[in-house]
């Protein structure tokens, strides 16, 4: 597997961010598992194509690169995990428009922990962003209070915080492999969905799009993302990663009509806009 290596950075993170996007379509396909059986079969086969990926990466090697990882590899994980209970909670409570715009703002919430946390300062401008994205958050939530999906907007946020907690323990330790972070979070959450399912037989179908929910979307989507990260400058990793945003909820509008409110629109809409913004106030860092 070491050739995925050798693909430009840039290319693999559009490929990441492409794969996520079918998130929504393949969950709104589902015959008749609830959320925790899908989240069980989900992580069950992110964890094997992860475990695959790491030996044929790695060889005999593995055990001794997640060992190394260690309590940060695991409490990273450990966020993640629940990055991914929320996904399945929210894409099943809210529209898929509502989930992908708010998971952008990861890029947002990233300076302002990062403020808290690790002392660094928010520019002008980045603080404009921050400013944007939380009236488009506020936009979308506010509009969900008499409809119902109130709680699956909320849960939405839980991902981008989380992420971004993740993102800033990678930053306080610069040696952290990703990778094994990632196979403690398909550990935890396949724990999750066993002890809340109340059955784990599902259909056939069910079990396929399980698959393609585990291992095209999220194991290749994440795999391709962290790799071709470490090689693209974040400023073209946070807008290539609006290949997500932009897609998912065109492809659940072409196959199930589902149309998200003008206000969802409108929000995701300034969100999109502080995401950029904030990537561009980095652009302006670094030069």
């Amino acid at each position: 597997m070491h050739f995925i290596y050798k693909i430009p950075g840039p290319i693999l993170v559009l490929l990441g961010g492409f794969a996520l996007s079918w998130g929504g379509l393949i969950i709104r396909s589902f015959e008749s598992a609830n959320i925790w059986q899908i989240l069980f079969y989900r992580s069950l086969f992110f964890l094997l194509a992860l475990i695959i990926f790491l030996f044929l990466t790695y060889g005999k090697e593995t055990i001794k690169k997640i060992r190394v990882a260690g309590i940060q590899g695991l409490l990273g994980g450990a966020f993640l995990s629940v990055s991914f209970v929320a996904y399945m909670y929210s894409m099943t409570e809210t529209t898929v428009a509502n989930v992908v715009f708010i998971i952008s703002t990861q890029t947002i919430f990233l300076p302002v922990l990062a403020y808290f946390f690790l002392k660094e300062k928010i520019s002008p401008r980045g603080l404009v962003a921050i400013v944007l994205a939380m009236i488009g958050v506020t936009l979308m939530i506010g509009d969900s209070i008499g409809t119902g999906s109130l709680y699956g907007n909320i849960a939405a946020l839980a991902i981008p915080i989380n992420f971004s907690i993740l993102i800033l323990i990678i930053r306080k330790y610069p040696n952290l492999d990703m990778i094994p972070a990632i196979f403690y979070a398909g550990i935890l959450s396949c724990i999750y969905g066993l002890l809340l399912l109340d059955s784990i037989m599902i259909s056939a179908k069910d079990i396929w799009f399980s698959f393609l929910l585990g291992v095209p979307q999220l194991a290749i989507g994440f795999i391709f993302i962290t790799i071709g990260s470490r090689t693209t400058p974040a400023v073209m990793v946070g807008l290539l990663m609006l290949m997500e945003t932009i897609f998912a909820p065109i492809w659940v509008w072409l196959f199930y009509s589902e149309i998200p409110p003008l206000s969802v629109l409108i929000g995701g809409l300034i969100i999109i806009s502080a995401v950029v913004m904030k990537s561009l106030d980095y652009n302006k860092k670094v030069q």
